[in-house]
């Protein structure tokens, strides 16, 4: 089959489950308020100077990703849940694998470097300032997107190479494994590439378990360290809870689990970790840090007051 073929998605299975226009309301309203939220985070703390503080700028940064994935996965389902069939071409398949391998890639190595950051802050608050700098954060944001859009590159680069046999794909929307199932020819190099970033993000989980393994320690010790734990590692922690679950699950089922069985389960863990984590994470941040909470009520009370 050749690339220009347009490869039409599954969606019967989704529509068994679910009612599709309870579905396209509730998705359009959680698209909204989705966008609305981050877009609210990323305003406030961009222009506040006193919200500048690291773990603050990575929560930006979540929500700057937050709204990227968003954008990407809302407006092609909420069209095919509308459609009786649901079709897209393979240029517009392809640039849907680039954008979620970068969505996915970057929240990854964001949490990661919020872990890190945490422990600095609760294990060794004496040289937080002097390990956690401007410069370094910075550093450690070109990172993390130069980083995901290369793997995104190679990523999509090693699947537009493969001829395909198949059209249909056995998922909700485009993902790497999804159209790598239907090629034609031999995929060893994609498989190696896929355990070699397995590899490199396994590294970032390990990281993340070594961090708090110290945080909970440090916090068993102190009440004070507890309350900051509670704070801001906490809502930390329900967020990497959420996303490894669902983004392991919604993997390993993919590759190695059978394609007739748990089919609701198998659509709502692939939905979970794209409508989630950028719902979840100006809630749980944006209503629990007080900094922000404070910032954001000030501003609404000058626009009420001006509007008066």
């Amino acid at each position: 089959m050749g690339n220009s073929t347009e490869i039409l998605f599954v969606l019967q299975r989704l529509n068994e489950t679910v009612s599709s226009k309870h579905t396209y309301f509730i998705l359009i309203l959680v698209y909204v308020f989705t966008l609305v939220a981050n877009l609210t985070l990323i305003v406030t703390i961009i222009s506040e100077k006193t919200l500048h503080e690291p773990m603050l700028v990575f929560v930006c940064n979540l929500c700057v990703n937050g709204v990227l994935g968003a954008s990407m996965f809302y407006p092609k389902i909420l069209v095919d849940i509308s459609s009786d069939l649901s079709v897209t071409s393979y240029e517009a398949c392809l640039g849907q694998i680039f954008v979620l391998s970068i969505y996915l890639y970057c929240e990854f190595t964001t949490l990661a470097m919020m872990a890190y950051d945490r422990y600095i802050a609760i294990c060794k608050p004496l040289n937080y300032h002097s390990i956690i700098t401007p410069q370094k954060v910075m550093k450690f944001l070109v990172f993390t997107w130069l980083a995901s859009i290369c793997e995104s590159v190679v990523v999509s680069a090693l699947v537009a190479r493969l001829p395909l046999c198949g059209f249909k794909i056995e998922k909700i929307y485009c993902t790497t494994w999804a159209v790598v199932k239907l090629s034609c020819v031999d995929t060893t190099i994609n498989n190696i590439y896929g355990y070699i970033l397995m590899v490199f993000h396994a590294s970032q989980a390990v990281l993340i378990v070594i961090s708090y393994i110290h945080i909970v320690r440090a916090c068993v010790r102190s009440p004070k360290e507890r309350s900051k734990f509670m704070q801001t590692c906490l809502p930390h922690l329900i967020a990497l809870t959420n996303f490894f679950i669902a983004l392991g699950f919604d993997l390993m089922y993919t590759r190695y689990g059978p394609t007739d069985r748990l089919q609701a389960l198998r659509n709502f863990m692939s939905l979970d970790y794209l409508i989630v984590p950028p719902l979840l994470n100006p809630l749980i941040y944006g209503l629990r840090l007080n900094q922000i909470r404070r910032r954001i009520f000030r501003t609404c009370s000058k626009k009420i007051h001006t509007l008066k």
